[in-house]
This record gives structure tokens, C-alpha cells and sequence, in this order.
């Protein structure tokens, strides 16, 4: 620094004076108090469309009845109201209704439900209950409340065993409380065979319908829980109607099926009228030997399946066959005579030697192309000693074989055509010729006829008798 120099001046700091302070801390004050506003704005506006969304906390909401007053009896006018109602988690629900005495009858009782809106109708139809006077043969499943002013209840418990609930009044008036009972439900045997032998192949439920009803069921109860329906046998009372009806059941074995199995079941009605009470009833059905009859003629690994003795004979001689059966099914086939081994005449047939027709008896016949008679010569399927007898019938067990054999006694010739055809083929009588064996090893058989000059004489022979069955 030269002489002279002098060094520059201290300048103090610049003090801003406190009245110009004041505004500034006052502009950051309310920037403050909007920002909380703001907060406060957008906490409500999130809890606001929370609570729309998704409602409040309460576990039953909008509990609804559309009507105060029904007449549950069909007429199509009030019969019914509608119950609505949601709940925001899982909970059981119970809805029923109290009389004036303090009774209550559920139509709904704890039920699981999971978050959600529900509506149901309610046709005034609750849980079974009985009155004192009641004279009522069956079961009642479900019934109309009687007339009368009630107070519903829609009430709902969840997980933590919190209960809400709702209630409200209902008026019931003119309602059709006669219960659908089925009266005098009997069976008109308790042991059914099901195999198509006509004996007790069917099995014939009645009852008494005291009203008109909307349906009727009636079935036979399996182990499984299913039902094997039984239908109706329709007579002069129309389906439904009040009045005597007749069920008829075989098993399904007339379509081929197979029968349910051996043993004891739940045959049950249940009749429900339009207004959706219900009453049931039950007894005991036993199927016994039940099954699809199977039976067939053996062919051999070779040769014929009938072997025929001959096939030429003389007037007066005698052809025979044989052949071997088999009951390939799981139940007995029943067979009747004659036995195998008779001789028949030509001219005679089954009936000139007792053996008439009888449903469900299974045989093996032979036939010809000119008979009068279908398969005229007809015998059992098995000697005495290859045949059981139960309960006086006598059957091919299942698994069994047979020989079966007869002859015939040529005493006139076949009719118009000389040489004649003959077969042999199964016969379920009253029932059908069995399809598969119906013309088993057609043979042409000539009878040898002399001039009319040396026409022999055959010799009377009286008709075989044979013990009763």
C-alpha cells in the first residue's frame, strides 16, 4: 500500500426491519392450514367412497320383504313374497317366523352363506311341525304356516359368533293347509323275484291321494342315496289326482336291465301339493333271485349244435335229438315238462300231455315249417336230478347245464311238403321266442311214405302221464 493509502471503510450488516417480517410468516401460516384441509378433504372423500363401495361395518344389511301380507293356496294371486338380503362375510342365516304364541317355525335355519346379496321366495311353506289335532298317516316333510299374523326373522351370525338381525311382520290369509297325505299305501307282496318267471315278477304299490297334488314320487331308496323310480299304472283316477292310485315296478328286467341287487329297500312315496308341502311314506321291499334271464343251446367246438339221429324215417319210426343248455345268467331260469327223454306223436302236442303254457317258464321246443302250433313238441330244460326245486317250481340254477333229448313218433306225414324242415329253438312262454335261438340247426326230414296200398297201421299208443308239478 502506497503512502497516503488508508484502508476501506467497515460496513456493518443489513438489519431487515420486524414490520416486513410479519406478512411473510403469516402467508406460510395459511399454506399450513390449507394443507390440512386438503388432508382432511381427501381422507373423508377415500372414507366416503369406501363406505359407498363397500358399506359399513355391519355384518346383515338391507334386509328387504316385498310383501306384508301373502295367500300361499295356488290361486297365482299373493302367494308368495320375496325375502332379500346381504351380508358382508361369511355367516350362518337363519329366517323363521313366530305366531302370536311365541311358536317358531324356520324356513331357513343356519345356513352357511359367504359375502353376498340373496333373495328368496317364500311361499309360506317352513319346516314339519304337527297340531294337536292332526290325523295324518305319513311323514310330513315340509308345511304351510297357518292363518295368522307372524314376525319374520332374517337373523345372521358370523365366524366370531357375532349375531345381527332383522325383523319385521307378515300376514297369512287364506291359506290351503290341507296337507297331501297318503293314505292305506300298501304292497301286494313284500318278497319280489325280478327274473321273468312269472312268479312274483312285479310288484304293485297302492295308496289314497287326499288332495289333487302338483307331484308324486314314488321309488325304490338305493344304499347310494339314488332313487330307482317306480311308474304308475294308470287307471280311471288321473296321475296326480285325488283319488286310489297303483304303481307297477319289475326291476327294469322287461327292458333287459338289470334288476338292483338281492336284499332289503326303502320303498318310499312322497306326494307334494301345489302350494309345496309335502308328506312321505315307507315300507320294506325284498328282492330276492333277481336278475335278466340268460340262457342259451351249447354249440360244440365242432360238429352240429342238435344232433339229429336221422334224417329220413319211415311212417310209424322215430327221430330223435339232443342238445345240451346253459343257464349263462346270475338267476334261476324256471322250466317245466315235459321231461326230457318223452316220446311225442306227431300228432299230439304239449297240451295232449298236460303241460299247458305258463308264463315265464322257460323250454325247449321243436318245430317244423307246416306246424299249427308253435314249436308243438316242446320239453324241460334238464332231467329231475339236473333241475332245484324252490318253493315247488323247478329251475336251471345259474352256472347249470343240461341235456335235453326227445323223440318224435312219425305216425302221419308233415302235411303238404315231404321232405319237412324241422328245428329246434328256446321258448320263454307268455313272454317270447328267444331271438339268438330260434331256429337252432335246421335239418330236412323225410318221412318215407308207401303207396297207399301198403299204408302201415302204427300202433295206439295211450298218452304218458306224468306227476303234478
Amino acid at each position: 500500500m502506497s503512502i497516503g493509502e488508508t484502508l476501506p471503510k467497515h460496513r456493518s450488516p443489513r438489519v431487515r426491519p420486524f414490520g416486513k417480517l410479519a406478512p411473510m410468516m403469516r402467508q406460510k401460516s395459511t399454506f399450513i392450514w390449507v394443507g390440512l384441509v386438503a388432508l382432511l378433504v381427501v381422507i373423508a372423500a377415500v372414507y366416503l367412497v369406501n363406505f359407498l363401495v363397500n358399506g359399513d361395518n355391519s355384518l346383515l344389511r338391507d334386509v328387504q320383504v316385498s310383501q306384508s301380507e301373502i295367500s300361499p293356496n295356488a290361486d297365482g294371486i299373493t302367494d308368495a313374497t320375496t325375502i332379500s338380503y346381504e351380508i358382508s362375510r361369511n355367516a350362518a342365516v337363519s329366517i323363521y317366523f313366530e305366531n302370536e304364541a311365541g311358536q317358531r317355525f324356520y324356513f331357513r335355519q343356519e345356513e352357511p352363506r359367504g359375502a353376498g346379496e340373496y333373495r328368496v321366495t317364500f311361499s309360506g311353506v317352513v319346516d314339519p311341525y304337527t297340531l294337536p289335532d292332526d290325523q295324518i298317516q305319513g311323514e310330513i316333510l315340509s308345511r304351510l304356516l297357518q292363518d295368522g299374523r307372524y314376525t319374520w326373522t332374517v337373523s345372521a351370525t358370523d365366524e366370531d359368533n357375532e349375531t345381527e338381525m332383522a325383523q319385521g311382520e307378515l300376514l297369512i290369509a287364506d291359506a290351503d293347509t290341507v296337507l297331501p297325505d297318503i293314505r292305506d299305501f300298501a304292497l301286494d307282496k313284500t318278497i319280489f323275484t325280478p327274473n321273468r318267471d312269472g312268479i312274483d315278477d312285479r310288484v304293485q304299490p297302492v295308496f289314497y291321494l287326499v288332495k289333487d297334488v302338483a307331484q308324486v314320487r314314488v321309488f325304490l331308496q338305493m344304499p347310494d342315496g339314488r332313487e330307482e323310480h317306480i311308474s304308475e299304472y294308470e287307471t280311471l283316477v288321473e296321475p296326480n289326482a285325488e283319488g286310489w292310485h297303483k304303481y307297477d315296478y319289475e326291476g327294469g328286467v322287461d327292458e333287459g336291465a338289470t334288476p338292483p341287487e338281492d336284499g332289503t329297500y326303502p320303498l318310499v312315496v312322497v306326494a307334494q301339493d301345489l302350494e309345496g308341502q309335502q308328506v312321505r311314506v315307507q315300507t320294506e321291499l325284498t328282492i330276492a333271485f333277481g336278475g335278466v334271464p340268460r340262457v342259451r343251446v351249447v354249440s360244440p367246438p365242432a360238429g352240429d349244435t342238435v344232433q339229429w339221429d336221422t334224417t329220413a324215417v319211415p311212417l310209424c319210426g322215430v327221430f330223435t335229438f339232443t342238445l345240451t343248455v346253459e343257464n349263462y345268467g346270475n338267476t334261476p331260469i324256471r322250466t317245466s315238462g315235459p321231461p326230457p327223454g318223452v316220446m311225442y306223436d306227431s300228432d299230439w302236442n304239449y297240451n295232449t300231455l298236460g303241460w299247458f303254457t305258463k308264463p315265464g317258464v322257460f323250454r325247449l321246443g321243436i318245430g317244423f315249417e307246416n306246424e299249427l302250433t308253435n314249436y308243438p313238441f316242446r320239453f324241460a330244460l334238464g332231467s329231475p336230478d339236473e333241475l332245484e326245486v324252490i318253493d315247488g317250481n323247478t329251475y336251471l340254477m345259474p352256472g347249470a347245464r343240461a341235456t335235453v333229448t326227445g323223440s318224435i313218433r312219425m305216425v302221419n306225414d308233415f302235411g303238404d311238403r315231404n321232405p319237412q324242415t324241422v328245428w329246434a329253438g328256446l321258448i320263454h312262454e307268455d313272454v317270447q321266442v328267444v331271438t339268438a335261438y330260434e331256429r337252432v340247426d335246421p335239418q330236412a326230414l323225410t318221412v318215407d311214405m308207401p303207396d297207399e296200398g301198403n299204408m302201415p297201421e302204427c300202433a295206439p299208443r295211450e298218452v304218458p302221464e306224468w306227476p303234478l308239478e
